[in-house]
């Protein structure tokens, strides 16, 4: 028994692949994507990452629509937040902006967390690409990055530490740490050609090799 619980627990530490059958039906070219919605308790999450979307999509082979151009059409349309926007439906979104496709992301943590020795600042994104056609899922995916990756022990002791993670403190609460953090988040979040990650669009010369 125990040998077959052991197999089991290794088969699963690998991700299955991502079943790409309904993307590659779906062949989207352009994108819209909307507001975020934000779950993390910075109001300033969303605009964040929002403000950064379009570079990694563009650069995956992708038109996206502007996101200035998107806010201001669904302010004169009288939606104004971020899940009035996640609630229409995706053939009225098709019909409003043209797009083959909405990414819907999700912002689950942003900001700077302090514990005994160390303060970081985390950014954790998801997101799904949905046919604007026919409302079919393309594609789900979710990323993270910190300031703290790659270790960050400078040595000193204990009260060497306790100093590190006050200063460290002051710098994310004083600055805005976070926006740079987002950048990384969505490029690992969208950026094409990662395992399971976006498909390559029909800009990008990686479009036909995939």
């Amino acid at each position: 028994m125990a040998p077959l619980v052991l197999a089991v627990g290794c088969a699963g530490n690998k991700p299955a692949p991502y079943d790409y059958t309904a993307f590659k039906a779906a062949k989207p070219r352009s994108i819209l994507v909307l507001p975020p919605l934000n779950n993390s308790p910075e109001v300033n999450a969303g605009n964040s990452v929002y403000a950064q979307v379009t570079y990694p999509l563009a650069e995956a082979g992708y038109y996206v629509l502007p996101v200035a151009l998107v806010h201001e059409t669904f302010k004169q349309n009288g939606v104004t937040t971020s899940a009035d926007s996640h609630a229409l439906p995706p053939a009225k979104l098709q019909e409003i902006f043209g797009a083959d496709a909405g990414m819907y992301i999700t912002v689950n943590k942003y900001g700077a967390t302090y514990t005994v020795l160390n303060s970081v600042v985390v950014v954790a994104v998801e997101a799904k690409l949905v046919d604007l056609k026919t409302g079919t899922v393309l594609w789900t995916g979710s990323a993270s990055a910190s300031n703290n990756e790659g270790g960050n022990n400078g040595g000193g002791g204990l009260i060497g530490a306790l100093v590190a993670a006050a200063v460290k403190q002051i710098i994310n609460s004083t600055t805005d740490q976070s926006h740079p953090v987002a950048s990384v988040a969505n490029a690992r979040l969208l950026s094409a050609g990662q395992n399971n990650g976006m498909l390559y669009g029909p800009r990008s010369a990686n479009y036909l090799a995939q």
